[in-house]
């Protein structure tokens, strides 16, 4: 129902561009709101740009919708507005949701068609093991051996989906879906953030033949750059992971991405 849900993100959030980026290839943006929240560093939560629904941080928010809740607060969020209700806050399910329940009100394709299922769901899971969550995994190791491995399995994936890009547009073909989309939100933070702060450092996807070149092709595609804040992502990554960066000094480059 058009008007009825609200999507609330994060600019720097990569789960939550994922929803963002499903939002405008299915050409729901006059059909889903859009609330946004950036985090504090000094209360350590995400708070609104401007009160939404009475609360100012996004916990409250949470327990707005659920009495006494004492879970995290994470973005995405997909609100209904008519029962006041977290529909859900699983950005891998939102999309689907996207996809599938608004598509008398999408204008854009089918981003999980049902012969390309199968396909998507195995390129995800290697994807978001190796890659979504690998640079995750690469920035907070505690050991070496732990960073070994990890930075070891993602660039081992890197070169896998760089060589299936040889000959085709997109992952599964000529046809942009949800595996693309789950990728691509990591993709454009890589050589901004995660080559420097995660030490995810091997390469740049700007190095890879083809990676790179499918990187661009999506942000070219309608309303996709629009998503893309990439100031936000700086910011946020190098000035709120105090562990990571205690100096929270945010590095100028690297040049041509806006």
């Amino acid at each position: 129902e058009a008007g009825r849900y609200v999507l609330i993100v994060g600019m720097s959030c990569p789960w939550a561009h994922r929803t963002l980026a499903t939002r405008v290839s299915k050409g729901l943006e006059g059909a889903i709101a859009l609330q946004t929240v950036y985090p504090s560093t000094d209360e350590g939560m995400w708070l609104f740009d401007k009160p939404f629904q009475g609360c100012r941080t996004l916990p409250e928010f949470y327990r707005h919708s659920q009495t006494g809740y004492s879970g995290r607060s994470t973005v995405p969020v997909l609100w209904d507005s008519q029962t006041n209700t977290i529909v859900n806050n699983e950005s891998a399910e939102i999309i689907e949701l996207l996809n599938s329940e608004f598509s008398e009100l999408a204008k854009g394709p089918d981003l999980y068609p049902d012969a390309l299922r199968d396909r998507i769901d195995e390129l995800n899971q290697k994807i978001y093991t190796t890659v979504n969550n690998g640079v995750y995994r690469c920035g907070f190791a505690q050991t070496q051996a732990a960073y070994n491995q990890a930075v070891g399995e993602l660039f081992s994936t890197l070169d896998a989906l760089d060589t299936i890009l040889e000959n085709q547009r997109y992952l599964c073909g000529e046809q942009l879906t949800l595996a693309d989309v789950r990728l691509f939100t990591t993709l454009i933070r890589f050589d901004v953030a995660y080559h420097g702060i995660f030490k995810c450092n091997r390469r740049r996807i700007v190095d890879y033949k083809n990676l790179g070149d499918y990187l661009a092709d999506i942000y070219q595609l309608p309303g996709i750059a629009n998503t893309c804040d990439i100031d936000a992502v700086k910011r946020d990554y190098f000035g709120n992971l105090f562990p990571l960066n205690p100096g929270g000094i945010v590095p100028i480059g690297p040049e041509g991405l806006k």
